[in-house]
């Protein structure tokens, strides 16, 4: 299953760009399940970003890789995907792209993932896409309203 959600900003996208740190992630996170940074690189290929999820009687991993950046004048993306999934999701792709827009920018974030099947993954969907409207205020708390 797939969804995209944008968000405009009013910083720049080198602003913008900067801004996409730890602090950032940590408090991009959800009030629950409530999230353990425990290793985060950065946005770079290469890089690892590693979670525990505690959802109070047990705990998940996720860890995701980034497996591709880039940017050009008025771009810049990268791509995470799962390399320790949490129980349910089976295939993890993370497209994070900002694009420079009239010297704002707006975040896409442009979620693929799979569960064991089309059930399980539709019964995900509106616990993933809900994690991610999440975001949309804080976003623009942090950058700027648009």
């Amino acid at each position: 299953m797939k969804f995209i959600l944008r968000t405009n900003v009013a910083q720049s996208l080198e602003n913008v760009k900067e801004g996409f740190n730890e602090d950032l992630f940590s408090q991009l996170a959800p009030p629950f399940p409530k999230v353990n940074i425990k290793q985060f690189d950065g946005s770079k290929k290469g890089d690892i970003v590693s979670l525990e999820l505690n959802f109070i009687i047990f705990r998940q991993n996720w860890t995701s890789k980034i497996v591709d950046e880039g940017s050009s004048d008025t771009e810049y993306f990268f791509i995470d995907e799962g390399t320790i999934l949490p129980f349910g999701i089976t295939f993890w792709r993370h497209k994070h792209t900002l694009q420079s827009i009239n010297e704002k920018t707006q975040i896409i974030d442009e979620v693929e993932f799979r569960s064991w099947n089309g059930l399980a993954s539709l019964l995900l969907f509106p616990i993933l896409l809900s994690q991610f409207f999440y975001r949309k205020p804080i976003y623009k708390r942090i950058f700027g309203q648009n």
